[in-house]
């Protein structure tokens, strides 16, 4: 026990990690320290979660982080501004590292149509072919723009690993140091017979090899860096939702203190409006909160003496004052935002396949240039060094990854701009990978198989004529803030008909309103509120309000009482999506079950999952509960993905492996998510999952036509039969040919 209590936690912003090996670098290093109990380093989110003992200080793990080549300072979720200043700065200056090689390398990349035969048209200044010209634009590319993964193949070798940066350092490498010898010896031949240089020709060069390889790989960095600086923002948005300020007894008055300065048992005023600023309990008054920020719900909920109410949800029209029992880190609201940092720390970054291979592939070719060097030199040309040169750079420069540089971005670049044109945004490569091998899909019910906002269904009058009820009962309803009185006056706006002026309005939180409409006296609200004015509903409406209320239904009670007597009743639901039943069906044709989690009544998620063919429904479900749902669906199916759209569902979108917002939604739920629907069409939502399907295939497809171009060429290379130059075109062609087939996910959206 005391040694518990002696360990403490803390989360470090890391920069400068460029792959996820670099995170699994740091996650080991710090594991390895003195002191420390558990380290995870998260790539995406770009932080480390250490647990230490207290006597190892903060600037302990700094040291650690910066002794492996990065840097580490402590996370700060109130106040992120120097974590991002930092981040922009090394967004900036990749920003400019890459303009400056991308200028650099156009010229050189306009030297490169000259091995295709069919642009040979195409006008070639002799300066442009002119060796020293090349080298001079290939070397600031190659040592300065080509330093960080120098950097990482060093670490990498180091760590005895091999990933991409150690591929991408032998292949430019070779084809620079081929280039550069080849350029000092026409240079040494022009100088010693200038009477013959005309004569002698060019030799052949694979500058442009190496500088537009690396530009490339620079291009896609900053791509990369641009959307991981967005997934941060979903924890400062949960922390939005906490109230700053709280209003506590003090004497027999009120002071204002900082939320963050409340105590269990402090005694809170909550105002009409206002965001209440802990868990507790409400010891006077009653009103109507809109928990729909924890439960997904979209009507409020009527709360008086006696009930629990929660810290960021928002109160309606009444005065109440509760005792707080749970403060700051305690409350629910505090508990979700640990869940989704949690869930979105544990996910281990993905190993790509292309690095996996490469583990095995860089020291089998770096084995194959050796061997063939050796056996040239010493056996089949013995003595002739430039000759078994030549066949070593020629196994290196075919080696070099270009097209298994490409077969992933390229195809993601194409299958996300697909996806985006119809509406869908793909947040990272992970979540579209992940999507495409989903076998459950679970989805929220509020907002997102339906609209998220209540509307009248049904409605019947009993009394004078009809549009003159409907008329004073809207009025009435005009000046209430409450969801079902505004869907009542749209509905009854939507008929064309007159909206007046009430007057002596009145509304009784948790129950009705009352008002004058001309000569009407107008109640409106719940049947016990009309119940308790001393009326009582005619039989027949008591049946069709008792009918409409057992199918899930909304229902609100109204009475006129003027020179007549009269009687109206409105059912209100919550419309489902017209996308929900159709998008439910595809999904099983798709071999991926449906189920249904939601915070609402078994009886509502009933009646929605019935018209949408769902069968597995878990009702009455908090945050939390949704997110442990989640996580058990994991372990006993497989492959779970979560689709919703508020911030009770950012636990379970966090924990799921593939989390689906509806762009209708919360910010906080399109923050967490790893694909956001921009228009919450959950066709859409099916169309993204056939574009994943459809892009990683056609990745597969890239990358083992890139390895099977290295598996024929590398032998053919090796035996002596490509020249260097030949190599390079080779490799060229692989990667026009890796190209040309992510291209054909333009128009192929639709699992094949």
């Amino acid at each position: 026990m005391e040694n518990l209590e002696k360990q403490t936690n803390i989360t470090l912003d890391l920069y400068g990690m460029t792959c996820a090996n670099c995170a699994l670098r740091i996650e080991r290093g710090l594991q390895k320290t003195i002191g420390v109990k558990e380290a995870r380093v998260n790539f995406a989110m770009e932080t480390a979660f250490v647990k230490h003992d207290s006597a190892v200080a903060d600037e302990d793990l700094f040291k650690v982080v910066e002794s492996l080549g990065y840097k580490a300072s402590k996370h700060n979720s109130s106040d992120s501004s120097f974590h991002e200043s930092e981040v922009e700065k090394e967004k900036n200056h990749l920003q400019r590292r890459f303009l400056i090689s991308a200028l650099f390398s156009v010229p050189l990349l306009y030297t490169m149509v000259s091995h295709f035969q069919i642009l040979s048209f195409m006008p070639m200044p002799g300066w442009l072919m002119s060796p020293l010209f090349q080298l001079a634009l290939a070397t600031p590319i190659q040592f300065w723009i080509g330093f960080p993964f120098y950097q990482g193949a060093y670490r990498s070798l180091k760590n005895k690993m091999a990933n991409m940066d150690v591929l991408v350092a032998l292949g430019t490498s070779a084809a620079f140091g081929y280039s550069l010898v080849a350029s000092i010896v026409w240079y040494l031949q022009i100088t010693a017979e200038p009477g013959h240089a005309e004569h002698l020709s060019l030799p052949h060069l694979y500058f442009e090899t190496s500088a537009v390889l690396l530009t490339f790989l620079l291009g896609g960095k900053l791509l990369e860096m641009i959307a991981k600086g967005k997934s941060s923002s979903a924890i400062k948005s949960l922390l939005g939702l906490k109230s700053n300020f709280a209003l506590i007894k003090k004497g027999d008055g009120f002071e204002e203190v900082p939320a963050e300065f409340l105590k269990q048992g402090d005694i809170i005023q909550i105002r009409p409006g206002e965001k209440i600023p802990a868990d507790g309990i409400i010891i006077e008054g009653n009103s109507d909160i809109n928990e729909s920020m924890l439960t997904g719900e979209s009507f409020p909920v009527t709360k008086k003496t006696g009930d629990t109410v929660l810290g960021g949800t928002i109160n309606g029209n009444g005065s109440l004052l509760i005792k707080a029992n749970k403060v700051g880190d305690e409350t629910v609201l505090s508990s979700i935002i640990r869940s989704v940092e949690a869930a979105q720390t544990s996910k281990a970054p993905i190993q790509k396949l292309a690095d996996k291979i490469s583990s095995v592939f860089v020291p089998v070719v770096v084995s194959i240039a050796v061997f063939d060097f050796i056996i040239y030199f010493f056996y089949f040309d013995p003595g002739n060094l430039s000759a078994a040169l030549e066949k070593a750079i020629a196994v290196l420069v075919i080696a070099c990854p270009c097209a298994l540089g490409l077969a992933t971005p390229v195809s993601l670049l194409v299958g996300t701009t697909r996806a985006a044109k119809s509406g869908i945004l793909i947040r990272d490569a992970e979540s579209l990978e992940t999507a495409a091998h989903l076998q459950v899909l679970a989805f929220d019910k509020t907002g997102t198989l339906t609209e998220g906002k209540p509307i009248v269904s049904d409605y019947k009058t009993s009394g004078e004529e009809e549009n003159q009820i409907l008329s004073k009962i809207a009025s009435a309803e005009s000046f209430s803030e409450h969801p079902l009185a505004k869907s009542i006056v749209a509905f009854v706006k939507s008929k064309s008909i007159n909206i007046l002026s009430p007057k002596d309005f009145q509304a009784e939180p948790g129950g009705g309103i009352r008002a004058r409409v001309e000569e009407d006296f107008v109640l409106a609200g719940k049947l016990d509120f009309i119940l308790d004015s001393g009326a009582s509903p005619p039989r027949e409406l008591f049946e069709v309000g008792k009918d409409w209320e057992e199918k899930g239904k909304s229902i609100v009670w109204c009475k006129l009482d003027g020179i007549r007597s009269s009687w109206a009743i409105f059912a209100l639901e919550d419309k489902i999506k017209e996308s929900s039943k159709t998008a439910i069906s595809d999904l099983k044709k798709m071999g991926i079950e449906p189920v249904l989690l939601t915070g609402d009544l078994e009886k509502n998620a009933r009646l929605v999952a019935d018209q949408v063919g769902i069968t597995k429904i878990y009702a009455s479900l908090h945050p939390n509960e949704k997110s442990n749902l989640i996580e058990r669906l994991q372990n006993s199916v497989g492959k779970t993905g979560m689709a919703g759209d508020g911030i009770n569902d950012a636990p379970a979108l966090a924990k799921a492996d593939v989390g689906f917002a509806m762009g209708n939604g919360t910010d906080i739920a399109m923050e967490t998510a790893g694909i956001v629907i921009v228009k919450g069409n959950l066709q859409r939502l099916i169309e993204s999952i056939r574009i994943s399907k459809s892009t990683v295939r056609n990745i597969k497809q890239n990358l083992f036509w890139a390895f099977a171009y290295n598996a024929i060429g590398i032998p053919v290379a090796a035996l002596g039969l490509l020249a260097p130059w030949v190599a390079g075109l080779a490799m060229a062609l692989s990667s026009v040919s890796v190209v040309l087939n992510a291209l054909r996910l333009r128009g192929s959206g639709k699992e094949t």
